[in-house]
């Protein structure tokens, strides 16, 4: 899995006692780099003492990941291929939707997401029949035919009614926010393009733009130039996973891409009903402050 990612990602492997590899990010899509992938998949193996067994591909700030190099590569080595989509829902890859690139796909409708509910919720998307009746199962505490069957350990994993009222009425609006959001985001690269490091378009990829991050190197103070303004800022991620507290026992090397991300990544404000004042207001503010000395 990236190192360059939010927990949520990494914390299911370490809890259910299996070991998560920690593999650098591509520098420019911020996603699981396949070449960096492959890499490491030889190294454990030819280490010997863990047995790989999955890939959990990250489709960090909305961009799909490079689906077509990852499901090849899991093919040749027998791994399994996770997406984790918590940002992409409403995002593409290769004329595919999000949720149908990998065999498994869980993604979350936070409300910071591009299809957020009002609370915690989300959801598991598969084609394999087999699979959908074991996770339905899970969620339900592993009931099996009857409520009091219990065919394995399982969770309370069930989307809130109240969460799910929501989120049927906010589907149809979809296409239209994620929409709205490359309009800002075309708006963005305009207006930022030759003066930081804006995010890249992937050939056949379409961003559900969770996020819009830029690279600079002044990353702090520009935040804080940001801050004076009145304009809201925020660092997605200030550590990678690897040199986390609680994951520092898994890490068995560096990953240079993901540390310099660190020190340079800034999230300006996006979403799908941002008025062009506002918009205008903020790319005069992150000029200014780019700009400055």
């Amino acid at each position: 899995m990236p190192a360059f990612t939010f927990t949520a990602t990494a914390e299911v492997v370490a809890l259910l006692g299996a070991y998560p590899v920690f593999v650098d990010v591509d520098p420019r899509s911020f996603n699981l780099d396949p070449a960096e992938l492959e890499r490491r998949v030889a190294e454990v193996r030819e280490a010997g003492d863990l047995t790989p067994r999955a890939v959990i591909a990250v489709d960090l700030f909305g961009l799909p990941a490079d689906y077509d190099a990852l499901s090849e590569l899991c093919g040749r080595e027998g791994l399994h291929l996770i997406a984790d989509a918590a940002q992409s829902m409403g995002g593409s890859y290769r004329n595919r939707p999000t949720g149908a690139l990998a065999p498994v796909t869980a993604t979350s409708f936070f409300p910071a997401k591009p299809l957020g509910c009002f609370g915690d919720g989300g959801a598991v998307f598969t084609d394999d029949d087999d699979l959908a009746a074991r996770l339905r199962s899970i969620r339900v505490h592993g009931a099996g035919a009857e409520k009091y069957d219990i065919a394995r350990i399982g969770l309370n994993a069930r989307l809130d009614t109240l969460q799910a009222a929501v989120l049927l009425a906010k589907l149809p609006a979809l296409d239209g926010e994620i929409a709205a959001r490359q309009d800002l985001a075309n708006c963005y690269d305009a207006a930022f393009r030759d003066l930081a490091e804006t995010p890249e378009r992937q050939n056949g990829a379409s961003s559900a733009w969770a996020q819009y991050s830029i690279l600079i190197d002044r990353r702090d103070a520009v935040a804080a130039r940001l801050r004076e303004a009145g304009i809201p800022t925020a660092v997605y991620y200030p550590r990678p996973l690897h040199m986390q507290p609680a994951y520092r026992r898994y890490g068995d090397g560096s990953c240079l891409v993901s540390e310099g991300l660190c020190d340079r990544i800034l999230s300006l404000p996006m979403h799908g009903y941002m008025s062009a004042p506002a918009a205008d207001r903020i790319i005069d503010a992150v000029v200014d402050a780019l700009a400055a000395p």
